[in-house]
């Protein structure tokens, strides 16, 4: 278990069996409901940023408290330089379930389904990290989150071809 030296916010004694499921499933329904909201017959922006924004918020605090400042900034930092990557998904979601393209909406409305996928993406890495036993082994870590990103871009650039 990682300790508050390691960055590990004050939730650093929960059992993670039941702070993945629960936030999976529960950030999954709200993220569900923030694409609806965004990408819905209604467009209203208003309520999407409202709904959206306060649970993004909540849940920012949240992975603060029990994956630390270190961690929560390497969400961010990887989210800013996987922009590309979050559009070409974002896009090929949009087209698959709505049958829609991004350009259909205004840039405003994508803000809070591309912070939903953020976090959202951030808790898998979270979740690979302790199933393979690999935070705090520096060794294995380095070649999980290698082949992490390697996936991840193998699966972005799968999906931005079938995008096409």
């Amino acid at each position: 278990m990682a300790t508050e030296a390691q960055g590990a916010g004050s939730f650093a004694g929960a059992p993670k069996y039941f702070i993945y499921p629960f936030f999976l499933v529960h950030m999954l329904m709200f993220g569900v409901a923030g694409f609806v909201l965004a990408y819905g017959a209604d467009g209203d922006v208003g309520f999407l940023y409202m709904h959206g924004g306060l649970a993004i918020v909540v849940y920012t605090v949240f992975y603060l408290a029990i994956f630390g400042f270190d961690e929560v900034l390497w969400m961010f930092i990887n989210a800013g330089l996987g922009v590309a990557g979050i559009h070409t998904q974002l896009g090929w979601i949009l087209g698959m379930f709505f049958g829609r393209n991004l350009a259909d909406f205004p840039w405003y409305v994508h803000a809070i389904p591309m912070l939903y996928f953020v976090l959202y993406t951030f808790l898998l890495r979270q979740l690979v990290l302790d199933l393979t036993r690999s935070r705090d082994n520096p060794k294995r870590r380095r070649l999980v989150e290698a082949a992490y990103v390697i996936l991840t871009l193998a699966l972005y650039a799968a999906t931005w071809l079938l995008h096409l």
